[in-house]
């Protein structure tokens, strides 16, 4: 049996974990202890944060967090229609990726609850014999997904920041 570690291509969806941390908890993600439950007994061999770029202070101070955590980050710019609604996913870009850096890792953990990458983590599965492993915030991840992946991983207790 070989002694080398399981390498890990970590991605996260920022928005989604975001706002269902927050609508579901009333708090924040802890991403030290992601980083570090993620990272337990493995090797993080790539770490992307996708985020919307708003220029605020706020943000680009979290955003510097995640990066001395060992994120990332890659933006996209805010984007208000006329409407009134906004746009701003990264599904395309984290499905990308997950993809092109497969090949690296064992395992891809991935911090969204968004139904969309069902299809992603069951084609890392079938097509590319990867582990898929999912955290999100129970209440508001996809049944697809969560079904998709290898594991399920609620978002709560120690990962919430009170």
């Amino acid at each position: 049996m070989s002694s080398e570690k399981e390498k890990v291509l970590f991605l996260v969806d920022i928005q989604n974990a975001y706002y269902t941390t927050r609508s579901v908890f009333q708090c924040h993600l802890d991403y030290n202890q992601l980083w570090r439950e993620v990272g337990q007994d493995r090797v993080i061999s790539h770490a992307f944060a996708y985020a919307i770029d708003r220029g605020d202070k706020k943000q680009q101070e979290f955003q510097n967090i995640l990066r001395a955590i060992g994120f990332n980050i890659k933006l996209k710019p805010y984007i208000q229609r006329a409407d009134g609604s906004a746009k701003g996913d990264w599904d395309v870009g984290i499905t990308i990726d997950a993809l092109e850096y497969a090949k690296w890792v064992d395992t891809i953990v991935l911090v969204s609850g968004d139904g969309d990458f069902d299809l992603l983590a069951k084609t890392l599965r079938e097509n590319h014999g990867k582990r898929v492993e999912v955290y999100g915030v129970q209440k508001l991840t996809a049944a697809s997904l969560i079904n998709a992946a290898d594991q399920f991983i609620p978002i709560e207790g120690a990962l919430l920041l009170l």
